[in-house]
């Protein structure tokens, strides 16, 4: 797959010229770069601001389209205006062109074949052919797939009528939607856990005023036993007062830790102690029988409470942990 820029908009070009190509016009021509190494350190002299992780990827697609593509290797693009693949075969040599348009000037030629549908193909198909990647290999099942729809030995897939989806599209598209809500829960760990101490202190507080409570974070330095107080005045006089601990570190809380926590609160105190590290059971069994309510809140019950609250969360609380929302098909 070699996609003809962002939304397709070189489709035509591709079509018309009988080429496929991608940009990185900054690194000039590649015909001298020979391996995955050399191509790798090309672009990190292109772009030297550029991450090396986003670098590593470009360059890995570079050498794919110089150095891995061969002539008579079957490549596809996508039109998302037609919903339709154009499919055709490697018909020439790697070949740089300074002048060529969208300012992708490292070309391959192709001899098109002719398109197949995105809807006539199979859920599985279509997913792999959901990468974001703008150059990527298929998977066997995908490619033996597109091949049996062009050269019409194949029955087309049956269409999904709007309304009546087929179950095993609709087990698919729910399979798919698990996966990629499991990974964003863990990536959006990742993020939080990378926070310092002081940043994790403003989280918690911003979860808080989320949640319609005012609050005072105490300074570095010795804290008694609190990092957050909230109440509804944010002084502390009316009630709910929540008091709050935040421990940013790898290791769970004991009882021992929890003891300490509640020795130090009021008789109409409530308790919320953060944990990134988690919670022993005999911290938990502590904290059930504790003189005062106190909610253990673990990096997954931080995260959850994170989404939940996340589009009331003010600007400065959101900044900390940037998300972007993304609707799916129900």
């Amino acid at each position: 797959m070699v996609r003809a820029g962002e939304g397709g908009w070189l489709f035509d070009e591709f079509e018309r010229q009988s080429v496929v190509s991608v940009g990185w016009q900054e690194m000039g021509p590649l015909q001298t770069l020979k391996s995955r190494a050399e191509f790798v350190a090309a672009a990190e002299r292109a772009y030297p601001g550029g991450k090396k992780f986003s670098l590593a990827i470009s360059a890995g697609q570079l050498y794919r389209f110089v150095r891995e593509v061969k002539l008579g290797d079957t490549v596809l693009t996508y039109n998302p205006a037609e919903r339709a693949y154009l499919v055709g075969t490697v018909a020439g040599e790697y070949e740089y062109v300074p002048d060529a348009a969208g300012q992708q000037p490292n070309r391959r030629a192709v001899k098109w074949r002719g398109r197949v549908a995105r809807d006539t193909l199979s859920v599985a198909t279509r997913n792999s052919l959901g990468a974001i990647s703008t150059l990527f290999a298929l998977p066997a099942e995908a490619a033996q797939e597109i091949e049996s729809q062009l050269t019409g030995t194949a029955a087309l897939a049956p269409v999904a009528q709007p309304g009546l989806p087929d179950e095993a599209a609709e087990d698919a598209v729910v399979d798919l939607y698990k996966d990629i809500q499991a990974k964003a829960f863990e990536f959006i760990k990742d993020r939080v856990s990378q926070l310092d101490w002081e940043d994790m202190q403003e989280l918690v507080a911003g979860l808080l005023r989320a949640m319609g409570y005012k609050t005072r974070v105490s300074p570095s330095g010795p804290d008694r036993g609190k990092d957050i107080v909230a109440s509804p005045d944010g002084l502390g006089f009316e009630d709910p007062r929540i008091v709050v601990e935040v421990k940013h570190r790898t290791a769970a809380m004991g009882s021992q830790e929890i003891r300490s926590f509640l020795g130090g609160r009021h008789d109409n105190d409530k308790g919320l102690y953060v944990s990134t590290g988690g919670f022993t059971k005999d911290a938990r069994y502590e904290a059930e029988r504790g003189r005062i309510p106190v909610t253990l809140m673990d990096l997954d019950d931080l995260v959850r409470t994170l989404l939940e609250q996340y589009d009331r969360m003010d600007p400065a609380a959101q900044r900390l942990v940037p998300l972007r929302r993304l609707y799916w098909p129900v």
